[in-house]
């Protein structure tokens, strides 16, 4: 019995894997994380881009006179 406890004890078969697995889970957290501090940023952008163009284009703004001094049309 002491000479399993020891072998099993002593077997790093599959520690690697399990490592792997492990980094791919933090990275993954990461990811996830990333994406949710972003996409309000990113979504708040293109929303401000989105207005922008309209109001250029349409009788609220100056009709696409862009003024380069003041970056607004």
């Amino acid at each position: 019995m002491k000479t399993f406890i020891k072998n099993f004890v002593a077997d790093e078969s599959g520690a690697s894997a399990a490592e792997y697995a492990l980094i791919i889970a933090v990275v993954g957290v990461g990811i996830g994380a990333a994406a949710l501090v972003l996409g309000a940023n990113v979504e708040q952008a293109v929303g401000n881009a989105a207005t922008d163009v309209y109001e250029c284009n349409t009788a609220t703004g100056t009709a696409g006179a862009y003024d380069p001094a003041t970056s607004t049309c």
